[in-house]
């Protein structure tokens, strides 16, 4: 073929949108806009039993997600296989025509007892020169020849099959309905595709699909089967087993850019990332450097832990109004937005999804702090907690409201904690338990500074009288 490239990403709409597809259709979507070409979206929604609309729609909402977008002049479509159902049949009707295809009325008890009777594997042709036409239960089987089917990969190079272990194939069902393989050549002879770049697991699908192809008198497109996605057990990705739903991700907070930057290390690795000892590298940086050629041919790991981190670093490269606006859906609709923004830039670091965020400041929006039991006990019982926590009382009440700042608020405890010959982590803990109720959580100091000088030491002199008493916390 020749001409313009154009690739095509072609899911079926049965469920939630699988990682391993959105990392092939970047893939080929790097492809297209770096060579000029065209990214088609297909959708194969002839299975009518499991196709839903709101899977479609899911399909072309997570692509915008990621950045494939309808609206940019590389995309075309979506295309939906069940428009093209008149060529398919053409197609079966030209290959009869031709002689590379037959019709055949065995059923699949027939062809187990001969095959037992004559001491075969499967099917061996037994219809093919039977002359049958079409008829109910009579199924369309594609002639292979004799020889060997060479699939010229770029990735895998040249993958060799001997055709006298393929055995005649189905395309039309017995009701006349065309199976995968020829409505998938059809589809992509009609819209004109180059490039086939899709999951390994594809491969073993490809000989027979390239005979297709060529007796219907085109040329095969160029192939490229890229390593699938596995578990850290390298067992591939499951929707039984695994967290695979891009949707899934995305309602949990992992950042598209975050998303697109890891999916894109799976399988390839960004030139010069080793010299320059990362991995984060801009979308328009990844989509000049992709080569298929570059592309590993071992199954790759989808690590969730590492997609966290890059998304902690994406997170980390926000502007404090772009983390603030980030973060907007995941918090409650009463919380104050201002006062989250205040708390922000300091938190920034401590979050790896945007869905973390509420749980890390809840306790400046609740009326009282909620108690972690174990780190009160942990905390609160020491026996410098109460006389600490006093004397830390004692002194922010010394600090008027114009110095209720951060920097001031530090300096005052560190005047007390050496009384107790402690360090500041330590002397620190029982003031943040009593504020914020656990021992872990933004910086004290600053989150002291933004709930403000009466609700702070409000805060303290309850946990305080709860320590005084021997009130368990609640």
């Amino acid at each position: 073929m020749s001409g313009t490239p154009r690739y095509r990403f072609a899911p079926s709409p049965t469920g939630f949108f699988h990682v391993g597809g959105a990392r092939t259709a970047l893939f080929n979507w790097a492809l297209a806009r770096s060579t000029g070409g065209t990214f088609v979206l297909r959708i194969e929604d002839t299975d009518e039993a499991r196709n839903q609309p709101e899977w479609t729609q899911g399909i072309i909402d997570s692509l915008a997600w990621i950045g494939i977008s309808a609206d940019d002049p590389h995309f075309e479509g979506p295309l939906f296989q069940s428009a093209y159902a008149d060529a398919h049949l053409a197609a079966a009707q030209r290959l009869v025509e031709s002689g590379h295809a037959y019709f055949c009325d065995m059923t699949p008890d027939d062809i187990r007892a001969r095959a037992e009777e004559e001491d075969v594997a499967g099917y061996a042709g037994w219809s093919r020169d039977r002359g049958l036409g079409p008829g109910p239960g009579h199924v369309l089987r594609f002639r292979v020849p004799d020889g060997v089917t060479v699939v010229r990969d770029q990735v895998r190079g040249d993958v060799e099959f001997d055709n006298a272990v393929i055995e005649d194939f189905v395309l039309l069902r017995g009701n006349g309905t065309p199976v995968f393989m020829l409505a998938n050549v059809v589809d992509d002879a009609e819209m004109g595709i180059t490039d086939v770049v899709r999951a390994e697991e594809h491969l073993p699908n490809t000989p027979k699909q390239q005979m297709i192809w060529e007796a219907l008198g085109h040329a095969a497109p160029v192939w490229a089967h890229v390593p699938v996605l596995v578990n850290e057990q390298r067992k591939k990705l499951s929707k039984r087993r695994d967290k695979v739903a891009l949707e899934q991700y995305r309602e949990e907070g992992i950042l598209a850019d975050a998303m697109v930057n890891y999916l894109m290390t799976l399988g390839w690795t960004m030139p010069g990332a080793e010299e320059a000892a990362t991995e984060i590298f801009p979308w328009s940086d990844m989509e000049s450097a992709f080569r298929l050629e570059d592309v590993n041919l071992s199954p790759a790991f989808f690590d969730i832990k590492k997609l966290l981190s890059f998304n902690g670093e994406y997170i980390r490269q926000l502007s404090v109004d772009e983390l603030v606006a980030a973060c907007d859906p995941w918090l409650p609709g009463e919380w104050d937005r201002t006062r989250f923004a205040e708390i922000a830039p300091h938190i920034q670091q401590r979050l790896n999804t945007l869905a973390d965020a509420p749980g890390v400041v809840d306790f400046l929006f609740l009326p009282d702090p909620e108690f972690d039991e174990a780190s009160w006990d942990k905390t609160m019982t020491t026996e410098y907690a109460e006389p600490l926590l006093a004397d830390a009382i004692t002194a922010y009440d010394g600090v008027s409201e114009g110095d209720w700042q951060h920097e001031h608020l530090k300096a005052t405890l560190e005047d007390v904690m050496v009384r107790y010959d402690l360090k500041l982590g330590k002397a620190q803990a029982p003031v943040r338990v009593a504020v914020t109720g656990r021992t872990v959580g933004p910086p004290l100091f600053e989150a002291l500074e933004v709930m403000g000088r009466e609700e702070s030491l409000r805060r303290m002199r309850v946990a305080h009288s709860r320590m005084a008493t021997g009130e368990p916390p609640g």
